[in-house]
């Protein structure tokens, strides 16, 4: 394991600071990912799981713009049980060393809390990431990352059952302000953010009339969001010394750095696999050279540095 690129997270020790968004390959049972070693991952963000089986949004659930991708998805997931069951035991049998984060969705306090147990109980994760971009059924399907009371219910809630097992908030873009979200997660006892999740769009084409995907408005994605992602991790790494995993239109080795000069400790892979189904291996590979080049010593050492000019300036 190369020193200089390795992070250390609560619950996870990454040999490269890089991960997949959640869902990108899946539970590990993708055909990209049957077709590449995981191991060349920081860390595998598995699909969200909620309580129970889903089969997503209308089709088209996916739609690739000219600045980017638009989806809705809509959690499609086998449910909590078929996951722990089934899809966690043949992930943990092929990669019994990588660190996965679970993740979380549900439409009320109870699914989160119903899934975080299940998973946590499951001995098969290192840590679990909260989707509170998922619709509040009990708020009239408000977003509950848009609260900062309900951010800060589900988290402790969450907390509650899930024991030592770390808990990271993923964290929405549609807000007004990200620093009184991520203070909110904080208070509810997050041990880490992730940050940011998509921006709600609409793509209409002109000649339907109608939206490229099938449910209306999506999420965006691509490298368009990188600048918008960089100033709410600065943000936030201004308000809470929590450790964020920042993601957000990264495409090349100098964004994933950007994110740390941001206030970053690792770094999420979206969009840019649908073009290279590798690029993070790739951009792993490219890392340690950009950093000879940058003069930085090792990505630990460049995460205290920036935390500690932040502290200094405020």
């Amino acid at each position: 394991m190369n020193q200089r690129l390795t992070v250390n997270l609560p619950g996870l020790t990454m040999k490269n600071p890089l991960m997949p968004g959640s869902g990108t390959f899946g539970f590990g049972d993708t055909p990209a990912a049957e077709k590449m070693d995981l191991n060349g991952l920081g860390a595998l963000v598995i699909k969200t799981t909620t309580p129970h089986a889903r089969k997503g949004n209308p089709q088209p659930q996916i739609a690739m713009l000219k600045n980017g991708v638009i989806n809705s998805m809509g959690l499609t997931n086998p449910g909590v049980d078929a996951v722990v069951n089934g899809k966690l035991p043949h992930l943990r049998q092929k990669y019994p060393d990588l660190p996965v984060v679970g993740s979380i969705g549900g439409s009320s306090v109870t699914d989160y809390q119903c899934v975080a147990q299940k998973l946590a109980n499951s001995n098969m994760l290192n840590a679990l990431e909260l989707n509170i971009s998922c619709p509040n059924v009990q708020e009239g399907g408000m977003a509950f990352g848009t609260s900062p009371q309900t951010v800060e219910e589900v988290t402790r809630k969450v907390k509650e059952v899930t024991g030592s097992i770390p808990v990271y908030v993923k964290l929405s873009p549609n807000v007004t302000d990200i620093t009184v979200i991520a203070k909110a997660a904080e208070r509810g006892g997050a041990d880490g953010l992730t940050m940011i999740n998509t921006l709600l769009g609409l793509h209409i084409d002109v000649e339907t009339r109608q939206s490229v995907i099938g449910n209306g408005m999506g999420g965006l994605s691509g490298a368009f969001l990188k600048p918008l992602a960089v100033r709410m991790i600065y943000q936030v790494a201004h308000v809470t010394d929590l450790p964020i995993i920042g993601i957000g239109g990264v495409e090349t080795v100098d964004d994933v750095l950007e994110m740390f000069f941001a206030g970053a400790s690792a770094v999420g892979v979206g969009a840019a696999h649908f073009d290279d189904m590798e690029v993070i291996p790739h951009l792993a590979a490219q890392l340690e050279q950009r950093m000879n080049e940058l003069n930085i010593e090792s990505l630990e050492e460049l995460r205290e540095e920036v935390r500690n000019e932040f502290r200094n300036e405020d």
